[in-house]
């Protein structure tokens, strides 16, 4: 039996609901929670450049959301140190200043050698498998079945048409 479950530990994710991890409040998430719907994950910053997006990255979730639609926001400090922060106080940053309303984890980290395996896998199966995550508020989105559909820059905002016609077309999909 343990050869079994040591075995099924070592079997590579087939899609981002193979994965589990802490909210922003500590609470253990699964992410099957989210099958069936379009995901855009984004690694998030509060004293970016680009923290701005989090007003789009709100207006879009809200805007799509009914239509089975999420975004998991990922805070990630690999950047000049632009996400310091604890999970509290990232939370109350963000609900505070942004209304974020959409589910946020707990922070890891996205790039190096403590690269969370979710990142790992993120980037593996995007469209740009070699490039490491160039800086905060880069975006994935995943289809209705788990997969990477796309990745767009740190730079491309939430509301860029190349985005919001890309989830338009996912959630379109069978």
């Amino acid at each position: 039996m343990l050869t079994l479950v040591v075995a099924a530990a070592l079997v590579a994710p087939t899609s981002i609901y193979d994965f589990k991890l802490p909210n922003i409040d500590g609470k253990e998430t699964s992410l099957k929670k989210y099958k069936g719907k379009v995901i855009l994950v984004v690694n998030v910053a509060s004293k970016c450049g680009l923290t701005p997006q989090y007003e789009g990255l709100e207006s879009v979730y809200e805007a799509n959301k009914k239509k089975g639609f999420v975004i998991l926001g990922f805070p990630a400090n690999n950047f000049a140190g632009q996400e310091p922060g604890t999970n509290e106080e990232i939370k109350t940053f963000c609900t505070g200043k942004y209304n974020v309303s959409f589910p946020m984890f707990s922070k890891i980290s996205v790039k190096g050698d403590d690269e969370h395996p979710l990142y790992k896998w993120l980037i593996s199966q995007s469209d740009r498998p070699s490039d490491p995550i160039e800086w905060n508020f880069a975006k994935f989105l995943i289809g209705k079945d788990g997969k990477v559909i796309k990745r767009f820059s740190p730079q491309t905002k939430p509301t860029d048409a190349s985005i919001t016609e890309a989830i338009e077309a996912a959630l379109a999909a069978k």
